[in-house]
């Protein structure tokens, strides 16, 4: 991170005290802030403040789970990036945590170079051209702004995490063109990202749900049997 840089803040949300210093000093190392909390209900209060920019949260907490601590903020319209840790690697806990609206989830254990990589991919997409965008994609009642990275549906604004943004984004930005669920996993997590194929299924069902008129009869949403997805204006 270069001197005189924003240094970006990270709140790690965890109950192991061994694990939570070991992120701290790590985190600090990269040049972050960090901020610790050691139970749900104190790091729900910490990831309201404006000044976090990156929640890496884990599952099982005392006073208040993982999952319910993102399920409060995105209900209350906060798009903060969480990254979740769980020592339990079921599929269904990741498409729960995903379906959320965490950006991320890493099995315990996890390699710290892991776990930096996927915090610098985070904050690089919630930042993307964020300051100088001013382009708004029309598309029939949708309107996507990628200068604050908001989307309305006949004028109405859709809370969209950020991550479901960047897989939208990515799908405008190549209209009508077909990309498969490994160029938008490329394009939106980066190279080093060990999601599933299943995960992007999941973000375009999310999407579909929340922008389409009729989900099941998409109209700007495609699936390419056997290739991937197309974004029709």
């Amino acid at each position: 991170m270069s001197q005189g840089a924003h240094k970006k803040t990270i709140l790690v949300v965890e109950d192991d005290e061994s694990i939570s210093l070991g992120l701290r000093m790590n985190l600090e190392a990269e040049g972050y802030q960090v901020r610790v909390a050691e139970d749900g209900e104190s790091g729900l209060v910490a990831a309201r403040e404006p000044v976090v920019d990156l929640v890496v949260l884990d599952v099982m907490l005392p006073k208040m789970n993982g999952f319910e601590v993102v399920r409060a903020l995105r209900s209350e319209g906060r798009h903060v990036p969480v990254i979740m840790l769980s020592a339990r690697g079921a599929e269904m806990d990741k498409v729960m945590g995903l379906e959320l609206g965490a950006e991320d989830y890493i099995t315990k254990p996890f390699g710290l170079a892991e776990l930096l990589a996927r915090v610098k991919a985070a904050l690089r997409r919630d930042a993307i051209a964020r300051p100088a965008a001013s382009e708004v994609f029309q598309a029939a009642a949708l309107s996507i702004s990628l200068a604050t990275r908001e989307v309305r549906r006949d004028g109405q604004l859709v809370p969209l995490t950020a991550t479901e943004f960047d897989v939208l984004w990515c799908l405008v930005e190549a209209p009508d063109r077909v990309l498969s669920r490994e160029q938008i996993l490329q394009r939106v997590w980066g190279p080093g990202h060990h999601g599933t194929l299943r995960t992007i299924d999941n973000f375009l069902l999310q999407l579909r749900n929340k922008l389409e008129a009729d989900p099941t009869a998409p109209r700007h949403l495609l699936t390419v049997r056997g290739v991937g997805y197309r974004f029709s204006p």
